[in-house]
């Protein structure tokens, strides 16, 4: 576990990213990493448009998502 927190840390820092806005869940990784390649390829504003569409607050989900998880 210690080198995925490493990893997380160096994101975190890198990206600068503080909270989750939007995420999708899948049961097959092929489908989730295919949504992530489309999304990836899309206009910055097109991103924010679906984030604004299912979380207009831009709250943080993490706080949800991830309830008593340790």
């Amino acid at each position: 576990m210690v080198p995925h927190q490493y990893a997380e840390a160096q994101f975190h820092k890198r990206y600068r990213v503080d909270r989750l806005v939007y995420y999708e869940m899948y049961n097959d990784i092929r489908d989730a990493i295919a949504r992530e390649k489309e999304i990836k390829g899309w206009r910055r504003e097109k991103k924010n448009d679906l984030v604004r569409k299912l979380n207009p607050k831009w709250e943080d989900l993490s706080k949800k998502l991830f309830v008593d998880r340790r």
